[in-house]
C-alpha cells in the first residue's frame, strides 16, 4: 500500500467531519507550555556533567589500548548530540507556538476591527458576504 493510500485510508476513519484540523489557542498555549517545561526538566536531569568522567574513561581506556576507549568517544559525542537537538527542538516549539499564539490572535483582533462600521456596530451579513464574493 502507498503512502497516499494510506494517508488517505487513515483521514477517511478518522475524520468525522468536514474540518481536517482545528487547533484552539488553548491547544497551542499548552504545547508551547509543555515543551518549556520539557526543556527546563531535560537541562536539569540530563547528566552532561557525567559526560566529563566519560571522557576521561574513554582517554584513558584508550591510554592502555583498549578499543573501548573509542567507543566510549562515540557513544558521548552522539548522546551529546541528541541531547543538544531534543533541547533545541523543544526550545524552537515553545518560542514557535508562543509567537503563532500571539500572531493568531492579533490577526483576530485586526479581523473583528474590520468587521466592525465605524459606529462600532456589527458589519451585516449581507455586506460581509461581498467581500467574499
Amino acid at each position: 500500500m502507498t503512502f497516499d493510500k494510506e494517508w488517505a485510508d487513515a483521514k477517511a476513519t478518522t475524520s468525522g467531519t468536514a474540518h481536517d484540523l482545528v487547533v484552539t489557542q488553548d491547544d497551542l498555549g499548552a504545547v508551547g507550555h509543555e515543551a518549556y517545561v520539557l526543556h527546563g526538566e531535560l537541562r536539569k536531569r540530563i547528566d552532561l556533567a557525567g559526560a566529563g568522567a566519560t571522557s576521561r574513561a574513554a582517554t584513558e581506556c584508550s591510554g592502555r589500548d583498549l578499543g573501548m576507549g573509542a567507543e566510549l568517544l562515540t557513544t558521548l559525542s552522539t548522546w551529546e548530540a541528541q541531547v543538544k537537538t531534543v533541547l533545541q527542538m523543544c526550545a524552537h516549539i515553545s518560542n514557535h507556538l508562543d509567537y503563532s499564539k500571539k500572531s493568531h490572535a492579533a490577526d483576530d483582533e485586526r479581523i473583528a476591527a474590520d468587521l466592525r462600521r465605524r459606529d462600532g456596530s456589527a458589519m451585516p451579513v449581507s455586506e460581509i458576504a461581498r467581500y467574499v464574493k
